[in-house]
């Protein structure tokens, strides 16, 4: 069974390493000290199982697992975690197991008996076992085979297109298989929309512009895209931008 290590404090990633090899018939491939290198790891080793905290900086152990939910061949996904038993007591539909810190051995070996037992918890649906899922940080998408990760605050702006969605951002553009309605949604506090097939940062909005033949055009910091703006979105949009 090969394990991947996630914690964001090297200490209690040492004391797992420790537990796992007084188990046997482990293989740790590899550790991560935050939820987006623990999207990373998992697409580059495929561990079967994954001991995920989930108190981590720059991406939780919450979405790290919904990311990890969404592979092809997700492994198991085990929490480990400083939280009480009552707050853990959510995860247990969806989650292999969890593990209240300081973790025991036989609690531990226990928890990768399960995931031989049961296989892959289905993380996707995280949210409906009583918990609510803070936002993505981050869109994962592929490209050339190969996982990225674009961080929600690098994104411009998204730009439906057939059944896919183009993640526009400071560092190029991406494809993610993801409605635009639900990233709307999910995201209603950062993005605006501007058109039916398109949502804009607020925080890059610098105003509108109007064309020769009378179309308005959202301005972003950034982008020199001309972005135009329907008449449905017009009027809501330019409260938006008087309040800039």
């Amino acid at each position: 069974m090969k394990v991947l290590i996630v914690d964001d404090e090297p200490l209690a990633r040492e004391r797992l390493d420790a537990l796992l090899r007084e188990c046997g018939n482990v293989e740790i491939v590899g550790e991560a000290g935050n939820g987006r290198e623990a999207v990373e790891a998992v697409a580059r080793l495929a561990p079967d199982v994954v001991l995920l905290d989930i108190r981590m900086p720059l991406m939780d152990g919450l979405e790290a697992a919904r990311h990890i939910a969404g592979f092809d061949a997700p492994p198991a996904v085990i929490f480990c975690t400083a939280y009480d038993e009552h707050a853990l007591a959510a995860f247990e539909a969806n989650a292999v197991d969890y593990l209240v810190k300081p973790i025991r051995r036989e609690r531990l070996q226990a928890a990768l008996e399960r995931a031989r037992r049961f296989g892959t918890p289905q993380l996707a649906q995280v949210q409906s076992a009583g918990v609510v899922a803070p936002h993505r940080s981050h869109l994962c998408a592929r490209v050339r085979g190969n996982l990225v990760l674009v961080a929600v605050a690098d994104i411009q702006y998204l730009l439906a297109e057939d059944k896919y969605v183009v993640v526009h951002h400071t560092g190029g553009e991406v494809l993610v298989e993801e409605a635009l309605k639900a990233l709307e949604t999910e995201f209603a506090e950062r993005f605006v929309r501007i058109h039916r097939n398109c949502l804009v940062a607020r925080e890059r909005l610098a105003g509108l512009t109007r064309s020769a033949d009378g179309r308005i055009f959202a301005q972003l910091r950034g982008v020199t895209t001309p972005l135009e703006v329907s008449r449905r979105n017009l009027p809501d949009l330019r409260k938006l931008v008087r309040n800039l």
